[in-house]
């Protein structure tokens, strides 16, 4: 637990930038926590703004660039902000639903430097992933679209939001993750924002929450790729408490590099840039910190009053900060806040109760 006064990361070093680059979307997914369509939005950040804010972000030295959206592909100039984002020294990375790869997006990709493109997969079959996306042929048109990535030498991941409806799929998708030659498959927990407001019935309940991770933990020595939890920060609770069961520290040698980082980054090394340039504590918490049209990137990441309070866990509330586990999970803040209206309360779906609470 960090005493009075005392931050976990003092430097807070940003890690990860997650832009939405563009809110707008070939696919209708029932999750989306943007309600994405293929509308018009005109306050997107125009190229030359863009590019600005690819420089601020590397004063504050080479996180991973997310380009996701919305669909990415769907923005004109986006490999041009990927080759500026590469020659400026960040790892630009693109987050995609895969439908509109082409051999020549695919060329493209590869030019502009992008390290790796995630592709979204909810089910395992034709009939559960359209389901979930809401299109026809979605699920046909992904696997083409990683197969021209392969064509490239491009290295893609999997990503899989779960909830009830595709639980039981979920070995099913992880195999199809190893079968295409993916080099992780990360699963994200849902969180009840935008779309998903109306999917809150599907949310998974705690002890199923618990259950999943927990056999999510076990498939890591099951499998040749990276496997990872997103918006689901117990995942790092159990990776200690497993270690602590075999009278092991969770070394990243034995545990890998889940064991010497945490669960909700959001504002702490980590945060997302919306498509009209708010900058929010992550993707699901949808809380203005901030404007880059009349801030500057550095400004905002080292002064905004909501990430700082999110980088102070003696605000904490509930049994998320009575927790021993508080510096290595932290709950998810969004499922926090869309639960209770207040990011600092407890997270609503964590099956653990902390050493000495009733």
């Amino acid at each position: 637990m960090p005493k009075k006064g005392e931050a976990f990361h003092r430097d807070y070093q940003l890690r990860i930038v997650a832009w939405e680059v563009t809110r707008s979307c070939n696919l209708n997914c029932v999750h989306c926590r943007a309600s994405s369509n293929l509308g018009s939005y005109s306050q997107e950040l125009d190229t030359v703004k863009a590019m600005e804010v690819l420089e601020q972000i590397r004063e504050l030295g080479k996180p991973i660039v997310i380009l996701t959206g919305g669909e990415p592909l769907l923005r004109k100039d986006i490999f041009a902000l990927a080759d500026y984002g590469t020659k400026k020294g960040l790892r630009m990375v693109m987050a995609t639903n895969g439908t509109l790869i082409t051999p020549d997006i695919a060329t493209k990709t590869m030019e502009s430097g992008i390290k790796r493109v995630s592709i979204s997969l909810d089910g395992a079959t034709r009939e559960s992933h359209d389901s979930f996306r809401q299109v026809e042929r979605a699920f046909e048109r992904a696997i083409q679209g990683i197969s021209y990535l392969k064509e490239q030498g491009i290295e893609f991941q999997i990503n899989t939001t779960v909830t009830k409806y595709n639980l039981y799929e979920l070995e099913g998708i992880l195999n199809l993750a190893v079968r295409l030659g993916a080099a992780a498959h990360h699963i994200f927990l849902l969180v009840p924002t935008g779309r998903a407001k109306e999917m809150v019935n599907q949310e998974l309940d705690a002890q199923e929450y618990e259950d999943t991770l927990y056999w999510f933990y076990q498939q890591q020595n099951t499998v040749p790729l990276e496997l990872k939890a997103t918006c689901a920060p117990q995942y790092y609770r159990i990776i200690r408490q497993e270690a602590h069961s075999k009278g092991e520290k969770a070394s990243s040698k034995a545990y890998g590099l889940d064991a010497v980082t945490r669960g909700c980054l959001a504002g702490i090394s980590y945060c997302f840039i919306s498509h009209d340039g708010i900058v929010q504590p992550c993707g699901y918490l949808e809380l203005n910190s901030g404007d880059l049209r009349e801030s500057t990137f550095a400004d905002i990441w080292k002064n905004s009053s909501i990430f700082a309070d999110l980088r102070d866990f003696l605000k904490y509330k509930g049994k998320c900060g009575r927790c021993e586990y508080i510096t290595v999970c932290g709950g998810c803040r969004a499922r926090s806040y869309a639960a209770h209206g207040d990011y600092l309360s407890e997270e609503p779906l964590c099956a653990y109760y902390p050493v000495g609470s009733n």
